[in-house]
């Protein structure tokens, strides 16, 4: 089973670290982050669980 939720993204900046900090802006993981299209990812990914909210094919 898959449910999409369209607000469920953290974005790098709204991320809280567990000793309470922030992820830097300028943190090469963080800009890369920003140019991969996380929801057109996301679509693809979810052709590959069923629909069916009991959890079958």
């Amino acid at each position: 089973m898959y449910a999409n939720h369209q607000d469920q993204q953290i974005l790098p900046g709204d991320f809280f670290l567990p000793f309470g900090g922030r992820l830097r802006e300028d943190n090469r993981w963080v800009e890369l982050s920003y140019l991969i299209p996380w929801r057109r990812v996301e679509q693809e990914y979810s052709k590959h669980f069923s629909k069916d909210l009991r959890g079958g094919r």
